[in-house]
């Protein structure tokens, strides 16, 4: 804790050493600037303006026009943006009571060839400057899917695949290249604060209307962001204030609508707002969001293949620019989540024939200060933390002994410095270096119960107290030369995990995780790419292991073997990345390879129930390898404004180099081949139609329920393949020149497509599930939005 009081007595100092610098206290220079903002002669309504070194920034009214007063004097670079366009730079020169007007034609761009992202190096970056590819997935692709959670987006960049793991309470995760959740780090804003406990139902738990954007990176990113990132990273990036602004919308949809299981409904209903001083230094923005889902039982046994949920999250993030180079920012959200999925949903858990059931209470925050030194340096220093609170049951045939209590507490803290130098060796570089120390602090506890037949009363046992602590330091260089960007960076992690539950001593490891990558500009419009990373797991607590499976026969727990090491990887990828333009037309084809090798991989032995139906799976090191390899092809194209087309297809392979359990090599829940395609379409600027789906090849499932010809040992299945396609039909409706409405209707998993073998009853095996997360489902909705 030491060191997060340090950090913010300095970040203390960074406040106070910035305000000294407060235009404020200065003399006023009068110097104006006033703009026009356009494309292909209409104009572009709330456009963001900023000048390039500073913290000073405005957005253009709903007509186009901006203001903005005071301003810096001498040579400035100004930057101007806008969602679908192509970022435009203008350098200016600013005297003192003196106006200067500029008018600004923007590019169309449609599918996003030059959009900013900040994945690569935690720095704003165009994405083909990048020498990583990094995918964003933008609010408008939620909009066409209407998802209202991250989950279901998730499915929309390359790579991707969600999917769920548990019949009662939805217990869902995502995969990238082939490999499980847990290989894939989530962040909040850059920061590794989403923790085990959270990533269990997490990404389900997370609304969408909170969300700004999605950056994914494939591959090995440890030597930036630490363990776990084997697969590749997945950063939410919260909404930021940039207009004033408000909207309200609500959404109904009737899941199994038009199939054998009984309607179950789904509503929901979101807030959004920011508010932006006239000075444009401070700013808010709000986000609410409730809903509340009905079961669904898919086969009629009485048993819900999609769980309840209750949820309410409110969050805000706040900034104030505190001097022309200081900028303090803050984030807060609060989740309150009720989920039950089982039977007899009328009665207590503990009087059900199965509940899987938890009640949610995160709360997450950050703070974050930024200073900006000379035009393009900044140094960072931020906070991040993140507090879970769960109360659980994971219980059948009324089992008075299966309540839990976990309590999580994760927190990030560092230092960040990010420099251009004119010349490093032999070439410009840019430099990107930080400190980071890390902690998670994980309780997990079994309830006590009264026990009236034997009048005993049995105390409460403490399964977990585990406490993670990692301190890190990197540090990458990026050389531009020509055509050439190449980029190496080595990251050091001292890891210690310790658990007072058990008997072994503490676990520690220093691991340097290098990273390269190289960029080479073939052509104006064709780009290669390939990079090496090295990342690591290690032994701890994961998600899947804070969940139980149950059945009226068997209880699944996950625990780690006592002499657990260290996983770790190495990931090579390359890439051919082709955008262009023919007449209207924007295209973007991508290509990419990817072979990561793993290293004393992570494996489970299967035990077998005992007495009382209780089964362990044991994590443990795999004697051999694993390797995983593949493609990841991308395709986005638009003729015009009017057609959008993005689609995706993975085809990989992933095995150990032994055969495992039901002696067989490859990963289970592991499709060889997965796609998806999104398609938008306005022929007029009141009505759009969208059009997506996802495709999942075949892949093998364990099966432990009771038509195994030995249910303790089990059974190796293929699944069949699936296409799950959706419709959304929108009616815009201009009720001002700055409010309108929008009604929505549309119908997901049209075909039905869906898993047709549910197990059944009492003592199903609750982990044979696959396939799309829903079965047919139709909604409608409305939205009304204001610009104040």
């Amino acid at each position: 804790m030491k060191v997060i009081y340090a950090l913010c007595a300095f970040l203390f100092i960074l406040v106070k050493f910035s305000v000294a610098d407060d235009p404020e206290k200065k003399p006023k220079t009068d110097a104006m600037l006033f703009g026009d903002v356009k494309s292909e002669g209409e104009h572009i309504p709330f456009a963001t303006i900023t000048i390039r070194g500073t913290t000073i920034g405005a957005a253009a009214d709903a007509t186009g026009h901006f203001k903005m007063t005071n301003l810096p004097v001498g040579e400035q670079t100004v930057i101007i943006s806008a969602v679908g366009y192509k970022t435009l730079e203008k350098r200016i020169k600013l005297e003192a009571k003196k106006s200067v007007t500029i008018l600004a034609e923007l590019t169309p761009d449609v599918i996003g060839l030059d959009q900013v992202v900040v994945s690569a190096d935690r720095n704003e970056k165009s994405r083909r400057e990048s020498p990583t590819i990094v995918n964003s997935i933008n609010p408008k692709l939620f909009e066409r899917t209407s998802n209202v959670t991250l989950s279901e987006g998730l499915n929309f960049a390359p790579g991707l695949r969600m999917e769920n793991n548990c019949q009662n309470c939805g217990f869902s995760q995502v995969r990238m290249n082939g490999l499980e959740g847990p290989y894939s780090q989530i962040l909040i804003n850059s920061r590794p604060v989403f923790s085990g406990l959270a990533g269990v139902y997490g990404l389900e738990l997370i609304p969408a209307n909170m969300i700004e954007r999605v950056e994914v990176i494939r591959g090995g990113g440890s030597a930036m962001y630490g363990s776990n990132a084997i697969a590749g990273t997945i950063n939410l990036i919260t909404k930021d204030p940039v207009v004033n602004n408000f909207s309200v919308s609500g959404n109904y949809s009737l899941t199994g609508a038009g199939t054998d299981g009984e309607v179950a409904g789904d509503a929901n209903l979101n807030l959004n707002g920011s508010f932006i001083s006239d000075d444009y230094k401070s700013g808010m923005s709000l986000f609410g969001f409730t809903r509340k889902r009905n079961p669904y039982d898919a086969n009629g046994d009485g048993f819900s293949e999609v769980a309840l949920i209750e949820n309410l999250t409110l969050g805000t993030r706040i900034f104030h620019r505190i001097s022309d180079r200081g900028k303090l920012t803050v984030d807060y959200f609060k989740i309150n989540e009720y989920r039950r999925g089982g039977n007899k949903f009328d009665l207590p858990l503990h009087e059900s024939d199965i509940s899987e059931s938890v009640t949610h209470d995160i709360n997450t925050g950050a703070v974050n200060f930024d200073l900006l030194m000379r035009e393009t340096d900044k140094f960072s220093a931020f906070f991040s933390a993140q507090s879970v609170n769960r109360g659980s049951y994971y219980g059948a045939n009324q089992d008075l002994s299966a309540y839990g209590e976990t309590e999580d507490f994760t927190f990030s803290s560092g230092l960040q410095y990010n420099r251009k130098i004119d010349y490093l060796i032999f070439a410009p570089a840019a430099l990107a270096s930080g400190l980071e120390y890390n902690g998670s602090f994980l309780e997990d506890k079994k309830l006590g119960y009264y026990d009236p037949e034997e009048d005993t009363h049995y105390g409460n046992t403490l399964v977990a107290d585990q406490k993670v602590v990692t301190q890190a330091g990197f540090l990458q260089l990026e050389w531009t030369l020509l055509k050439w960007v190449i980029t190496a960076g080595i990251r050091y992690d001292h890891y210690t995990v310790s658990d007072v539950t058990k008997e072994s001593d503490d676990i520690t490891g220093d691991v340097l995780s290098p990273r390269v990558s190289l960029l080479y500009n073939i052509a104006d419009n064709l780009q290669f790419r390939t990079g090496f990373a090295k990342g690591f797991r290690a032994p701890q607590i994961f998600d899947e292991d804070l969940h139980i499976e149950t059945s009226g026969s068997r209880k699944v727990l996950h625990e780690n073997a006592t002499d657990l090491k260290q996983e770790s990887s190495n990931s090579y990828t390359a890439s051919f990345d082709y955008t262009n333009m023919f007449g209207n037309w924007q295209v973007q084809f991508l290509a990419e390879g990817f072979f990561t090798r793993l290293n004393d991989p992570f494996s489970n032995e299967y035990g077998t129930p005992d007495d009382d139906g209780v089964v362990v799976y044991t994590r443990v090191n795999a004697e051999d390898g694993a390797t995983v390899k593949g493609f990841n092809l991308e395709l986005n194209a638009s003729p015009s404004e009017k057609l959008q087309i993005q689609s995706g297809f993975t085809i990989q392979r992933s095995e150990f180099d032994e055969p495992q359990e039901f002696d067989e090599t490859r990963f289970f829940r592991s499709p060889e081949s997965y796609g998806y395609l999104s398609l938008n379409y306005n022929p007029v600027h009141e009505f759009s139609l969208a059009f997506t789906g996802n495709y999942s090849g075949r892949m093998l499932v364990p099966y432990f329920g009771p038509l195994a010809a030995n249910p303790e040992i089990g059974q190796l299945n293929t699944s069949d393949s699936f296409f799950d396609a959706g419709i959304k039909l929108t009616y815009e409706i201009h009720l001002s020149d700055i409010m309108s409405l929008e009604i929505i209707g549309g119908a997901k998993n049209i075909f039905n497509s869906y898993q047709k073998d549910f197990d059944t009853g009492v003592d199903r095996d609750p982990a044979y599930i696959y396939g799309p997360m829903s079965p047919r489902t139709i909604y409608f909705g409305v939205n009304i939005g204001n610009f104040l």
